[in-house]
């Protein structure tokens, strides 16, 4: 029922990046990559592979009139970045991240009131040039106690309460059930929830610990898989994941829980 697709960030990563999406290809997942400013772009669109994702800005944030102005500006490069590669999602996040996944404007404690006003502000432009431009921008839950501390709106909660507030079809939850283990828990009920809403752009997951593929840790993924199809889901699945060892059983193994 899924249409399964994979990070070419994060394996094969001694190949150059259009040989990994062929190969991914050729394995028969759709391809997600990072910042796309990194790759050639004409190289990509030369391989088969069909893109599912990739990263919706280059700087910005979501809370302070110029951060989102800058947002905004490299969002529409992104919009344009997309379509030379027919990708329907453009992924954000709080903040930008710098090359150690830590958030360029990092916050202390919860976001305030205003950073929410801010941010349902600047998320709801986003949608609206996503809408005009025929695609879909995804608000992805990220965790603070590994990988990225100090990003605002980083809880599963906080992600789905900023996309239902803006309640526009241009944007919607990558719900990243990695993240949400590390930060939450319970994740079968927050798949749920997330689906009735409505809400649900796009799933990523990995293992934990390490952020390698399902099987490899603690996460139960056929039964997430279970109750996926359970709810009917029909979008995309996405690993986002390192592999832990040799790159095509990394994602044999992730077929084999989300198709089992």
């Amino acid at each position: 029922m899924f249409t399964l697709a994979v990070c070419a960030e994060m394996v094969f990563r001694d190949l150059p990046m259009p040989e990994r999406a062929r190969r991914v290809h050729d394995a028969g997942f759709q391809v997600e990559i990072w910042d796309w400013t990194r790759h050639d772009l004409d190289a990509l669109a030369r391989t088969p592979a069909e893109f599912s994702s990739m990263t919706g800005y280059i700087r910005g944030s979501l809370t302070d009139e110029d951060g989102a102005a800058e947002l905004l500006r490299t969002a529409e490069e992104s919009v344009r970045a997309a379509e030379r590669l027919v990708c329907p999602r453009l992924n954000l996040h709080g903040t930008g991240l710098d090359g150690e996944g830590l958030p360029v404007v990092p916050v202390t404690g919860a976001p305030t009131g205003e950073m929410w006003i801010a941010a349902h502000r600047t998320l709801t432009r986003l949608a609206e040039l996503g809408e005009s431009a025929g695609i879909t921008f995804t608000l992805e839950n990220l965790n603070t106690a590994v990988d990225h501390p100090g990003v605002p709106f980083a809880r599963a909660a906080d992600t789905l309460a900023l996309v239902a507030a803006v309640d526009r079809p241009g944007l919607r939850m990558n719900l990243d059930l990695y993240h949400a283990q590390i930060g939450e828990g319970n994740l079968v009920e927050l798949v749920r929830r997330a689906h009735g809403l409505g809400l649900i752009g796009e799933i990523q997951v990995a293992d934990v610990p390490g952020r390698f593929e399902p099987g490899t840790g603690e996460i139960n993924y056929p039964a997430v898989a279970s109750a996926l199809v359970d709810l009917g889901y029909e979008g995309t699945v996405a690993m986002e994941a390192w592999a832990s060892t040799d790159s095509d059983l990394a994602m044999e193994r992730f077929r084999s829980a989300f198709t089992s």
